[in-house]
């Protein structure tokens, strides 16, 4: 592996007119103007997988369907992620958790940061329902974290307003992807 390493921002929500899109246009920008990654987008309302519908397991690689292999090499291709999710009910969004599902050995030894929004919580409990789930995969979820409570406040035609708080808590995040990433590197 050379060069600068692939960081992949994950929209969790597919809801038609969610925060995700909004808040991970910031957060692009913000890990853009980082310069510690080349950014990828992968929005799971685009991606659109269906219900889980691989007939072999997923650790066995063995990908029949064409909307598979695309997500296997998006994630395969990716040294790090990030995860922009809401919270649902206490809980991560259902097209997530089918999205992690859908593969096994590419998301190994990678390292990951949550960015979570929601009302007063600032989705602390998705991001936390999500993880037992990210460190069976061999994920690395690192303890700096984007929280964001009352996220429709930050929200102003379309485009989300970050506090100085919410920025200093994306670059701590991306300061730690980064030097986890390199370590993990030779586990890949």
């Amino acid at each position: 592996m050379s060069g600068v390493p692939q960081l992949t921002i994950i929209i969790a929500s597919t809801r038609p007119g969610r925060a995700g899109g909004p808040v991970a246009r910031w957060f692009s920008e913000r890990a853009t103007a980082h310069g510690g990654f080349d950014i990828r987008v992968a929005d799971l309302a685009e991606i659109d997988l269906p219900l889980m519908n691989e007939r072999h397991h997923p650790r066995l690689r063995k990908y029949e369907l064409d909307h598979t292999k695309a997500w296997s090499a998006t994630v395969d291709a990716s040294d790090a992620f990030v995860i922009v999710t809401p919270e649902y009910n206490h809980g991560y969004p259902a097209p997530l958790k089918n999205a992690i599902d859908y593969l096994f050995q590419e998301w190994q030894h990678k390292p990951v940061g949550l960015v979570s929004y929601g009302a007063v919580a600032g989705g602390v409990r998705s991001a936390q329902a999500i993880k037992p789930v990210l460190q069976y995969l061999k994920m690395i979820p690192v303890s700096e974290s984007v929280i964001i409570p009352f996220v429709a406040k930050h929200i102003t035609d379309g485009a989300f307003q970050a506090t100085p708080a919410i920025d200093e808590s994306a670059t701590a995040m991306l300061d730690e992807l980064q030097r986890l990433e390199a370590t993990l590197r030779p586990l890949r």
